[in-house]
This record gives C-alpha cells, structure tokens and sequence, in this order.
C-alpha cells in the first residue's frame, strides 16, 4: 500500500527551508540544499563546502553570526563573518559588519561591507584553515630582534 518509488527519495541537495519575515530563530544552523533567510537568526550558519548548498538573505532577512556556505547571496544585513568557498553575490541592499572570504565575488553598486575582504584560493577552501594562518601571522609579529 505504501510503496516507495523513485519519486519519493528525496535529494538533501535540493531542499528547500525558509525562514520567515515573522520567524526568528535563536541557535547555529548545519543545513544543506537551499536556505532562504527572510527573519531573523541569532547564530552560526554550516554548510559542507563539497555540497551544492546555497544561502539566500532576502533584503528582510537579519543574521547575528558568521556564515560558511559554499553558495552566498545577500541582500539583507548580516554581522558576522561570510566565508564562501565557491560563490558570493551582494545585492544592492546588502549590508555585511564582518570579514568576507571569498573565492568568486559580484558586488552590485549600493552593496556596503564594513570589514575585510579576503580572497581564497580554491586550495585554502578550509576555513580552519584560514584562521590558523590569521594566528600564524600574529604569533610572528610577536618576535623582537635584539
């Protein structure tokens, strides 16, 4: 009666999730697929860097936390860092208080980030990565010659 056919697998890379304009979520995110942001989010946003996966911030979408999604576009504000290994898009109402490492950017004229831009190779797509080599070049500022 309840039979599963090949119509009913369902592909983790092409699922759909929104946050609503009503909707504020408080708490880190692991998702995979597609995520549309249209509310709030108090909290780190994870994709595995091999997956398809995509972050859309509608230009009423809030996040307060950093995003490590391979796919990024923006057209609402987010305080916090953006890493994306593949591809980042801000929109003209694109607001970013925060780093953003990049690999592909398209900035669209009105688009503001207040922080760093910082380009990765496709060879450094780690995000650990990246922050040991910040902390590298810390730790040898340190030394003094006498």
């Amino acid at each position: 009666m309840f039979k599963k056919t090949e119509t009913s697998k369902i592909n983790p890379d092409q699922s759909h999730t929104l946050i609503s304009t009503s909707a504020e979520l408080v708490g880190d995110i692991h998702f995979s697929g597609e995520l549309i942001v249209e509310g709030r989010i108090k909290g780190n946003i994870y994709a595995e860097d091999e997956s398809a996966a995509i972050i859309r911030v509608a230009k009423t979408g809030i996040i307060e936390g950093e995003i490590c999604v391979p796919s990024v576009v923006i057209n609402g504000t987010v305080s916090g860092d953006v890493r994306s290994t593949k591809h980042i898009e801000l929109a003209a109402k694109a607001i970013v208080i925060g780093n953003v490492y990049y690999n592909l950017i398209e900035m669209v004229m009105g688009s503001e980030i207040n922080g760093n831009l910082m380009h990765i190779n496709s060879n450094q797509q780690d995000t650990k990565r990246l922050g040991s080599d910040r902390n590298a070049y810390t730790t040898n500022s340190n030394l003094s010659i006498e």
